[in-house]
């Protein structure tokens, strides 16, 4: 089962694709890590993309799918994957679907995970770090899980919070171009829902991420018919 899933900054996505990962026992891949791992191994396309990283610019799409194409085709890959963090744009979906297509890989479904714009920021600057346990769940604007007072819930441990969750302005840039419907991340989605409606052979799944993790597990499963 291939997947590709999309969620704004806020939604959870992290947490979903990690459960996914453990039920189907396929690889959740990040964007992020891809260029990571291929930079810190020394490949010709790392080396490619780290001259423009480097210079504080965007990495090429001609660079970045076939490093993509590379890990879907490997060995950990063969039963299924989830790829997380890319396509971002129109273009890098018009892109990724013809390169999949070339390549013989086909993508079998989308999830969305729809919330929000104030409440994605909202869980962003909300987040409490527990100084004992950063895996403790805090978090301000969330009632099944807000710290008691400036204490964590779960330990009583002091809380704190981490710079980037506060930078407001980066935050807003991030969901700018996510929730961009005709040339952002959204766009993206969009673009292999069309294909979905026109071909039928993908399957678009849509998420409230508005209840609590609990509740969005059972909905994913479900959809899924797990």
């Amino acid at each position: 089962m291939n997947i590709l899933f999309f969620g704004p900054n806020g939604s959870g996505k992290g947490t979903q694709g990690a459960i996914l990962k453990e039920k189907f026992t396929i690889p959740h891949i990040e964007s992020g890590a891809i260029f990571r791992e291929n930079i810190s191994n020394g490949t010709e396309l790392g080396s490619k993309a780290k001259q423009y990283i480097d210079r504080g610019d965007l990495v090429p799409d001609e660079i970045t799918i076939p490093m993509i194409l590379d890990r879907l085709q490997r060995d950990d890959c063969k039963t299924g994957w989830l790829l997380d963090g890319f396509p971002r744009n129109k273009n890098q979906a018009v892109k990724l679907d013809e390169s999949l297509k070339e390549a013989g890989i086909a993508v079998n479904i989308i999830l969305e995970i729809l919330l929000d714009r104030e409440v994605a920021k909202n869980r962003i600057m909300g987040r409490r770090l527990c100084v004992n346990d950063n895996n403790h769940p805090n978090n301000i604007f969330i009632d099944a899980i807000k710290p008691n007072g400036d204490k964590c819930r779960v330990c009583g441990g002091d809380l704190k919070t981490r710079s980037d969750d506060q930078d407001e302005d980066a935050i807003n840039k991030r969901h700018d171009i996510f929730y961009n419907t005709e040339t952002g991340t959204l766009a993206s989605a969009y673009y292999f829902k069309g294909l979905a409606e026109k071909e039928g052979i993908i399957k678009y799944i849509t998420l409230d991420g508005t209840p609590g993790v609990k509740e969005v597990t059972a909905e994913l499963l479900s959809k899924l018919k797990i």
